[in-house]
């Protein structure tokens, strides 16, 4: 018998990686399976990208970067 998803739990369905263009945290982190503090000590030691400010309390990843880091980490390099 399936399970019932309850109503609380919001399932977030990530969109594909855009061609161009940015990406926010929750689309990062649905393509690139690693925790919110795994991302920010990667960042911070430059192993994942830096973030582009878009305004006083919003940050977002390049398309492209994030595609790259993708493609590292399947050739093992990341």
């Amino acid at each position: 018998m399936a399970k019932k998803p309850t109503k609380n739990k919001l399932i977030y369905t990530p969109k594909p990686i855009p061609e161009i263009g940015f990406m926010l945290l929750p689309s990062v982190l649905a393509v690139f399976p690693v925790g919110r503090t795994t991302w920010h000590n990667g960042i911070k030691s430059g192993k994942y990208p830096q973030p582009v400010k878009l305004g006083p309390r919003k940050v977002a990843w390049k398309a492209e970067d994030i595609r790259a880091l993708i493609a590292k980490a399947e050739a093992g390099e990341a």
